[in-house]
């Protein structure tokens, strides 16, 4: 339950184990490679920004953008901000641009 006093204060989540924190990329993205990853494909792949890392997710750190399925982990709102709670072994792929 929220009450009026939380709702002024500045959020943040801890990933546990092996799980991270990706903010999903909401526009179509173009690597300088030309890999082109549309924001819209129904049952693809989307890409985003890792913010927060678990002690067990191994290989991947913040700031590493990233490529996962649509469908993959938990969608999570905070403070009007959407982000996405993975396991480190849903990603597929790190992106280097």
């Amino acid at each position: 339950m929220i009450d009026e006093h939380s709702r002024g204060l500045d959020l943040s989540l801890e990933p546990l184990d092996d799980y991270l924190v990706v903010q999903p990329s909401d526009e179509e993205t173009e690597t300088r490679a030309g890999l082109i990853i549309p924001a819209s494909s129904e049952n693809g792949c989307q890409s985003g920004v890792v913010t927060a890392v678990g002690v067990e997710a191994e290989g991947v750190e913040p700031g590493d953008k990233v490529l996962f399925p649509k469908d993959a982990g938990y969608e999570v709102r905070l403070a009007g901000t959407v982000v996405r709670v993975l396991h480190r072994r849903e990603l597929l792929a790190r992106i280097n641009d």
